[in-house]
């Protein structure tokens, strides 16, 4: 079981993450796109850090994503926001009453989720979306902390392979899960009696343009994490149990 630091909180995790410097190769490129930036956002001012998890704290599902895009959180400064990927995100989080607006393409422009928080297996966007195993390594104990910290989290909603991976190590980290588990889109595992991880297609442009991700098929992941979310148990921090491992499709 992983300790975390008593002190800690969201606050000083979202404080400290933009701080890390610790993958070269993705300090480069994140702060090369940065400086370059695209055309379209020729005046924005990038963002060019990395980028810590945001939303609500007491949430019950926690989201998780493969990295920040180079034109969107990287620029934007929020995970998801001001890309296609977040376009289709938010606007599904929205149907499902997990978000107050559809949309998000700057921080402040009054987007807030509720019982839902977000984060990602990597923390700064990497060159053609494919971080290293080493960074994917080093940015392991961001995740570590915020399990100890979204205390409420009743379903992690894993997106992609990368997150999937990344999703049964940290609960094998901290004592949930004994096996690996294949990555598939409606894949289930029970963690616990009160935590489960569930695999989404990620929201990429790539997925959702060619129609391998619809709303619809998304639509219904959510569903499945509201349901769950609202009939699990809640935490006891006593229960010592071994979690038995089950593995479904969502049909």
């Amino acid at each position: 079981m992983v300790k975390m630091k008593s002190a800690d909180s969201l606050a000083v995790l979202e404080a400290e993450i933009p701080a890390c410097v610790a993958c070269p190769r993705l300090v480069e490129y994140r702060e090369r796109i940065a400086a370059e930036k695209r055309g379209a956002f020729a005046d924005w001012n990038y963002w060019g850090k990395p980028i810590a998890g945001f939303g609500d704290g007491a949430g019950r599902i926690w989201i998780i994503g493969l990295a920040p895009a180079a034109h969107g959180a990287n620029r934007t400064g929020r995970v998801f926001t001001g890309d296609r990927s977040g376009d289709f995100l938010f606007a599904a989080l929205h149907r499902c009453g997990l978000a107050n607006q559809p949309q998000s393409v700057k921080v402040g422009d009054g987007l807030e989720l509720r019982d839902c928080f977000i984060s990602a297996a990597v923390r700064c966007a990497p060159p053609d979306n494919k971080p290293l195993p080493s960074e994917e390594a080093n940015c392991s104990g961001y995740l570590d902390r915020e399990w100890e910290l979204l205390e409420r989290k009743r379903v992690i909603l894993a997106l992609g392979a990368i997150a999937w991976k990344a999703t049964i190590s940290l609960a094998s980290r901290h004592g949930y899960c004994e096996r690996a588990t294949p990555f598939a889109h409606g894949a289930t595992v029970q963690l616990s009696d009160r935590l489960t991880l569930i695999g989404s297609y990620h929201v990429s442009q790539q997925n959702t343009f060619t129609g391998r991700l619809t709303p619809a098929m998304f639509d219904t992941i959510l569903r499945q994490c509201l349901r769950i979310s609202t009939t699990t148990p809640p935490r006891r921090r006593s229960d010592q149990t071994k979690p038995a491992i089950r593995v479904a499709e969502l049909r």
